[in-house]
């Protein structure tokens, strides 16, 4: 489940205190507003008013994996519908990544990587932490306006930084194109100690981890997101932004930041509520025609009784046009009113289609335009690897060893060294998808090396020998080790040879 912390969201208005009337978020901080008449409440408004300060607005969410989403929000590669695309040059990146970092996404990764964090991170670990900073929609433009905004940016970062830590401080935008300027922080759960679930265990007496190093780094976004953790941010925010006229919001506040993903949710849902109000008037408008059909025809039958009438006899015509007059004119009245209703309800049904086909352009022309960006990205990638494939003939050759360097167990780091044709020294052990085993080495050294039977062909080697042969040797010193013997005969011949037996925990050899 996601933890969200959030401060209240206010603008800065005269209010009433005490007796005034109120929305209920607004009058948390004072009494409970009781209910007033209207003198009383003249009296109220003239005698005493006070104006109330501008809310912070502080949010944190775990992010799933490496929040691709929200980087295509954040860094704009798709425009959202609320953003300005007039102002979304003025959106600023406040943190610089380190070299060869290049967006939001390789950030994250390259903090996690470079963390020294000993354990293995799960897939589906949080690794990212999402922190809407920003305030009161009046306050926020009035600071763009005094020219105070630069400042508001650096005491959030120095906020960022000395509560996260510098280093998990991976990204911070200022977004300035959407109706209210706010940062899209993001931090990294590196934290030191020992977990929570161990502490508690260690209290109840039920301690059954061995202790670990105090100063080893996790991640662990729960630590970060702990509940009385989240109270101290929501202070000392306040007390950060309390220099900007911002306050503190209702502790425990219900206000939530709409992500993106909510806003087109809420769009499609609209749209959904438009055709159905356009098929509730398009209903509306069928009956409303065959009530005035019927109405029709009871004029042109009142019409005809009272024309009998007046045949027959003039006092009975006299009578007639008395009652069966007024009759008929109250049906052309309520005929007339019909009409201008059912005027009214095509209008209402071309304005909610208007509206619906507006819709459908603008999605329309979003998708196109997500293609086109999509197939330009496509483009420009093709025509990097044309470049490399032409200036660095090298890496073709180089991405096999690497593909080979990785099958057989060497880490990404030293995969790196090894492709850039360094003699790298290691220990471990390394598998041979040939023997189906993995053998172990205490100090070896691994090389790329031209292959002389393949002109411009590389080869992995480990201790100066191509490394199929190196398995080759390993495993006979490992037959030798456990005592097993044959003859050359023995392996020219395809039947014949030493099959490894694995059972359970148990190694055997036996000639087959």
């Amino acid at each position: 489940m996601k933890k969200h912390s959030s401060l209240g969201f206010s603008s800065r208005n005269a209010r009433i205190a005490k007796k005034a009337p109120m929305s209920k978020r607004d009058a948390a901080p004072f009494e409970t507003p009781k209910p007033c008449g209207m003198e009383q409440a003249r009296e109220v408004l003239t005698e005493k008013c006070i104006t109330i300060m501008g809310y912070a607005v502080l949010h944190l969410e775990k992010a799933k994996g490496a929040d691709g989403a929200m980087s295509t929000h954040i860094e704009r590669t798709v425009h959202p519908k609320n953003a300005d695309r007039t102002r979304t040059h003025l959106n600023r990146e406040l943190v610089r990544f380190p070299e060869g970092v290049k967006n939001r996404t390789q950030a994250i990764a390259h903090r996690i990587e470079t963390a020294g964090i000993k354990r293995k991170v799960g897939t589906n670990q949080v690794k990212a932490i999402r922190v809407l900073l920003t305030g009161s929609n009046k306050d926020m433009k009035q600071m763009e306006e005094d020219g105070r905004l630069d400042g508001w940016c650096n005491d959030n970062l120095k906020w960022l930084r000395e509560t996260y830590g510098e280093r998990n401080l991976v990204s911070a935008v200022l977004h300035m194109d959407e109706k209210t300027p706010h940062i899209h922080a993001t931090i990294v759960p590196i934290v030191t100690g020992e977990r929570r679930k161990a502490r508690k265990e260690e209290q109840n007496g039920k301690k059954k981890y061995r202790k670990k190093n105090t100063q080893d780094v996790r991640l662990c976004a729960d630590d970060v997101m702990a509940r009385h953790r989240l109270k101290h941010y929501q202070d000392t925010y306040a007390q950060a932004m309390s220099k900007y006229g911002l306050q503190r919001g209702i502790d425990g506040s219900l206000a939530k930041h709409i992500s993106t993903m909510q806003y087109y949710k809420e769009l499609v849902e609209q749209q959904d509520s438009l055709q159905e109000n356009i098929e509730t008037l398009l209903g509306l408008e069928e009956e409303a025609q065959k009530k005035l059909k019927k109405v029709k025809g009871e004029i042109n039958v009142q019409k005809m009784k009272g024309a009998a009438v007046n045949a027959t006899t003039a006092i009975a015509d006299g009578v007639s046009s008395l009652l069966g007059g007024s009759k008929v004119k109250r049906l052309e009245a309520e005929n007339e009113s019909l009409k201008q209703n059912i005027a009214n309800l095509q209008r209402q049904v071309q304005a909610e289609q208007r509206e619906q086909t507006k819709m459908e352009h603008r999605h329309n022309s979003d998708i196109n335009k997500i293609g086109r960006s999509y197939q330009q990205k496509i483009r420009e990638y093709d025509n990097r690897l044309k470049q490399i494939d032409t200036y660095f003939p090298i890496v073709t050759e180089l991405l096999p060893i690497a593909e080979q360097c990785r099958e057989v167990g060497f880490t990404e780091e030293l995969t790196r060294k090894i492709v850039s044709l360094q003699p790298i020294g290691f220990k471990g052990r390394l598998y041979s998808k040939e023997h189906n085993e993995k053998f172990r080495t205490e100090h070896s050294t691994a090389t790329v090396e031209r292959n002389p039977l393949e002109k411009g062909k590389f080869r992995l080697c480990i201790d100066g020998m191509p490394i199929l042969e190196w398995f080759r040797m390993k495993f006979q010193e490992l037959k030798e080790k456990l005592g097993v013997s044959h003859t050359q005969k023995e392996e020219d011949t395809p039947k014949r040879g030493i099959q490894v037996i694995k059972h359970k925990k148990m190694r055997k050899f036996k000639y087959i």
